[in-house]
């Protein structure tokens, strides 16, 4: 081989080599978190704010005749999922993986962030209330790194994972990170949507994963034999019987022994399955179904409202996974989008195994773990 021949030889596998590194990279996997109050007008409806989830920033509109036109783009914390005008000068962004909130002021040129307030675990929504709209709540985890909560906490029964704090938005303090007015903890966990009342003494905050007072038995509890077999005893417990039906799925075949699901009944007060049997002895712990709470926001510090079932209690039994809420403000009524389960019901279908649903066709069920 010439000179000249490995030379090239070389050059070609240089070139080779650089062209192909980048190709090679993997995928960027970006975390996203989901938005909960992504849009927000100004008072005067001249500007829209928009949240740039996965690029960090904050996206400013002007709104004309013509539609929308892009302006600016703020940069502020990580995973912005929230952003509430507070005024035409002023905007609050909630970030939920710096666990941060960036008050913006919109009014210079450019727009930028002149305050960062440090919050609790995974913040996602915020709402301005209080008199005079003059307190803002912000719901968090109760944990993480600018809380202060004792380990203990995360794994001690009944201390509430939901915490709202509340800072005094014309004040929130002198500290760099600020210093909020309170901190409600609230009995349930992972808080997610708020809303307040259209005087702004009431302040309503939702849990995201809420449930539904259902929980599930290790298939080692319940009897084999299905809905026939009578009560056994495992362990020196006693477990009233096997599988509530359908055990045998469209095609004639029994399906396996599994465990069960069973569901808090209020009205008995025990852990019942669809065959009305009692479980307690298999669930040893009570769950409440609270998903909305309401925050008394009129007094100094806002406090859980608890005075009556109707004017203070937690509402329960809204739904399973609640989304985001908000308040008609000419009745007052909250309305909260969410996901009701059912997953206590042990069958589902109307088919034949790989037939199509037709409409007119004759039920069919077919078994289900649960």
């Amino acid at each position: 081989m010439t000179g000249v021949s490995r030379l090239s030889l070389r050059l070609i596998l240089l070139v080779g080599i650089i062209v192909a590194s980048p190709c090679a990279a993997g995928p960027f996997v970006v975390f996203e978190s989901g938005q909960v109050r992504p849009l927000a007008l100004s008072p005067t409806g001249t500007r829209l704010f928009a949240v740039n989830t996965p690029d960090n920033r904050l996206e400013i509109f002007e709104v004309g005749s013509a539609g929308l036109t892009h302006t600016v783009s703020v940069p502020v914390g990580l995973e912005p999922v929230a952003v509430v005008a507070r005024s035409e000068d002023e905007v609050w962004v909630v970030n939920h993986l710096s666990d941060s909130v960036s008050v913006v002021d919109v009014s210079t040129s450019p727009p930028r962030v002149v305050r960062t307030l440090l919050v609790g675990d995974e913040p996602r929504d915020l709402v301005f209330a209080g008199p005079g709209q003059s307190l803002a709540f912000i719901t968090t985890a109760h944990r993480g790194q600018n809380s202060a909560v004792p380990l203990p906490d995360l794994t001690t029964p009944g201390i509430g994972r939901a915490d709202v704090w509340v800072f005094d938005a014309s004040d929130p303090g002198p500290t760099l990170g600020g210093t909020p007015r309170t901190v409600i903890t609230l009995f349930g966990d992972t808080p997610r949507a708020l809303a307040a009342s259209p005087d702004g003494n009431t302040v309503y905050a939702a849990v995201f994963h809420s449930g539904n007072q259902t929980t599930s038995l290790s298939e080692g509890v319940v009897c084999n034999g299905g809905p026939a077999a009578g009560s056994c005893t495992i362990q020196g417990v006693t477990y009233p019987g096997g599988l509530p039906p359908p055990i045998e799925g469209a095609d004639g075949v029994v399906g396996p022994e599994t465990g069960l699901i069973v569901k808090y009944e209020p009205v008995s007060g025990h852990w019942e399955d669809r065959l009305g049997r009692s479980w307690d002895d298999a669930v040893r712990f009570f769950l409440p179904d609270d998903d909305v709470f309401q925050i008394d926001a009129s007094v100094s510090p806002p406090v859980p409202k608890s005075s009556s079932p109707h004017a203070g209690q937690p509402f329960a039994h809204v739904g399973t996974i609640l989304f985001n809420m908000l308040v008609n403000p000419a009745n007052g009524r909250v309305y909260v989008t969410n996901t009701d389960s059912h997953n206590e019901v042990r069958f589902e279908g109307q088919r034949p195994p790989c037939a199509p649903l037709t409409p007119g066709a004759p039920s069919r069920t077919r078994w289900s773990a649960g």
